[in-house]
């Protein structure tokens, strides 16, 4: 909230923000958040005969479902057969019905990426040449309906009670610890706890229709809450809610007995176990996100974990902590203010996290972005700008907040001296109006309560009745409790009639509004597609453009032959993909399948390339082995173009072989 920028942290800034430029200068490749960066056939490509399959390739591996990948016909009926399988790596297929129609077909793809954010999408290609087509391809997104909009409104609560409870008992160990026995803090950082269970737990029964179809009817289903637990992301949720329930057993702790420790030595004790405890627990709640999100994949995974373990924990310990101070200066009582080397420890709190924030979001700023242009021509970018400038505004609010905190403390003496005056007031020596009140008689002295309390004049005028059936000493107990509240109310109205104080509370508000922005800003940031991602797609897309206008139709040559060597799982289709399949250098990968399109490995499979026309061949190509049932060989020389026959020789056994051929246009 309050910075204090010395000079030496003002040399530690420059030096951060340099790396900040050199790693965003040199960065490279990083992965999250999955797209699709290829696809055969291409988008928009106009193939000559039909494919036995289509085939995807995204950034990152994906999670697949039945219907993940779907391919429709102009009618807008289905084609595919059989279950989505990974070809190899990032690359996954499914098989079509044989001799498909011309016309325009429709591929759409829903899957979830290895960062647990669901990726859909869909487009076109066409066979023999394009035609009218039925199928609508628009709103293919993830995010889109009730149950997307229900889905980000739980993480946002979520990322809002896991900032409160975390930060607001930071708050209250590391800065006011006689904040554990006020009860408006109490009710703000047991709020947190409430929201952070809830939320969890809606998301839980959300992830399975957020993931898949998006039904709000599918919401309550317990076969998808059942499949939604064997993923990563609901580990991470379950996990999510063994570690709320120790942080229920901190909360009761902090809040019940820790108040009522007397001696100094115990409560030293009990301060740091609990901070030992309060950290484990905190840094195990960030790390749900930090295991299943962003930070999971891709580049120096490693890594990336723990700095956004810290990021978190410091964006609770400075928005939490916010939030706390914000409570107690509006709601302590007042016989309990917030004092001043509380808000100087939380200062210090909070400029040590601010500098933890500028480390690690340099760090991940570098890792999702990779280029300084992503930061403008990607929505991820944009979304990280907005952040970006949230945070400045709010050093710029805590720097005034700095200034009225300093007012504060030099309004001290004359505070000091109006507690001198309540304390000689308090031996007897009291002001002639205050003197009357106090000698008044029990008549007198419900009218004098009642002119300085609220709440609590009922409870002086039964106490009043009560004193004339038992006087002595519940009379004395009565003008104890008069005085003890005229007392708390005149504290209240020279506190709130500090005009330092009043200032120091706007500006707080002022902080506490900017983040709640900068909090939604934040968790729609998590669900959108990183910079970096999303221009390497750009990138395939264009590059995949390009090849297909140098090379023709498609770019590429696929031949789909069916083989049968006679023996036991001998039947197969064995699939040749050449590309640029042209004059020169060519890469060309081996597909071995059975006939119900799973991928297999058979013992041997050889290639060779004829042109009888030009007495070429056979030029003898021997692919090495890649992946279950796939092959591929680099730097394959077609010398000519021309009407080439392709050979494939298929050996399933130690005796069974089988040689097929088929002929192609290369060049």
């Amino acid at each position: 909230m309050t910075l204090t920028i010395a000079p030496r942290v003002r040399t530690l800034v420059l030096l951060l923000l340099a790396a900040a430029c050199a790693l965003l200068a040199g960065a490279g490749p990083a992965s999250a958040h999955a797209a699709v960066t290829g696809s055969d056939p291409g988008q928009g490509a106009v193939v000559d005969k039909a494919p036995a399959r289509i085939s995807l390739t995204f950034s990152e591996q994906v999670a697949m479902s039945d219907d993940s990948l779907r391919v429709l016909d102009p009618e807008g009926k289905r084609v595919d057969t059989g279950k989505p399988f990974n070809v190899s790596g990032t690359t996954y297929a499914v098989p079509l019905h044989p001799g498909l129609p011309d016309g325009t077909y429709t591929v759409a793809y829903q899957v979830v990426s290895a960062d647990s954010h669901p990726v859909a999408g869909a487009y076109t290609f066409s066979i023999g040449a394009p035609s009218k087509t039925s199928v609508s391809v628009s709103g293919e997104s993830a995010d889109d309906g009730v149950v997307g909009w229900l889905y980000g409104f739980g993480r946002y609560v979520s990322y809002a009670g896991f900032i409160v409870m975390a930060g607001g008992a930071a708050f209250v160990l590391a800065c006011w610890q006689r904040g554990s026995g006020v009860r408006p803090v109490q009710r703000f950082v047991v709020s947190g706890w409430v929201a952070l269970t809830a939320s969890t737990l809606a998301l839980l029964l959300l992830r399975g229709s957020f993931t898949g179809s998006g039904k709000v009817s599918d919401i309550f289903d317990l076969s998808l809450l059942g499949q939604v637990l064997q993923t990563k992301s609901g580990a991470a949720l379950v996990s999510r809610l063994l570690l709320l329930a120790a942080a229920a057993l901190f909360i009761a702790v902090l809040f019940g007995s820790y108040d009522k420790r007397e001696d100094a030595q115990e409560k030293r004790d009990l301060t740091f176990g609990l901070s030992i405890g309060g950290v484990v627990v905190a840094a195990g709640l960030a790390a749900s996100w930090a295991m299943s999100e962003h930070a999971s994949v891709g580049l120096q995974a490693g890594i990336a974990m723990p700095v956004d373990v810290l990021h978190l924990l410091a964006v609770a310990a400075w928005l939490g902590g916010l939030g706390a101070l914000l409570v107690s200066l509006y709601r302590a009582p007042a016989d309990t203010p917030v004092d001043r080397p509380a808000v100087r420890r939380f200062s210090q709190v909070a400029f040590g996290s601010v500098l933890v924030l500028i480390a690690t979001g340099t760090y991940q700023s570098w890792r999702q972005l990779g280029s300084w242009s992503a930061f403008t021509d990607t929505r991820y970018g944009q979304l990280l700008l907005a952040k970006i400038g949230l945070v400045v505004v709010m050093v710029g609010v805590a720097w005034i907040s700095r200034r009225w905190t300093g007012r504060l403390a030099e309004a001290a003496p004359v505070e000091a001296a109006a507690v001198r005056e309540k304390e000689r007031v308090g031996a007897g020596a009291e002001p002639a109006g205050d003197v009357a009140t106090t000698r008044a008689g029990a008549k007198d002295a419900p009218a004098a309560g009642a002119s300085e309390l609220d709440t609590d004049t009922a409870s002086d005028h039964d106490s009043a009745s009560d004193s004339a059936e038992h006087p002595g000493a519940e009379r004395a107990a009565q003008l104890a409790r008069q005085q003890a509240a005229r007392d708390a109310a005149r504290q209240k109205r020279m506190r709130d009639a500090d005009p330092n104080r009043f200032g120091l509370r706007r500006s707080v508000l002022a902080e506490a509004g900017i983040a709640v922005v900068l909090l939604a800003v934040t968790t729609v940031l998590t669900q959108t597609e990183p910079g970096r991602t999303e221009q390497e797609a750009k990138a395939a897309s264009s590059s995949s453009a390009s090849a297909s206008s140098d090379t023709g139709a498609s770019g590429a040559l696929t031949l789909n032959m069916p083989f049968d060597t006679g023996g036991e799982d001998g039947k197969g289709i064995v699939t040749i993909d050449l590309d640029p399949a042209r004059a020169g250098d060519n890469e060309m990968h081996v597909f071995v399948e059975r006939p119900n399109g799973r991928a297999f490995d058979i013992p041997e499979v050889k290639v060779e390339f004829t042109l009888k026309a030009k007495d070429i061949g056979p030029l003898p190509v021997v692919p090495d082995h890649i992946a279950t049932g796939h092959w591929s060989a680099n730097g394959v020389q077609i010398p000519m173009a021309g009407d080439w026959q392709v050979d494939v020789t298929v050996r399933t056994s130690d005796i069974d072989e089988v040689t097929v051929s088929k002929n192609a246009q290369i060049g």
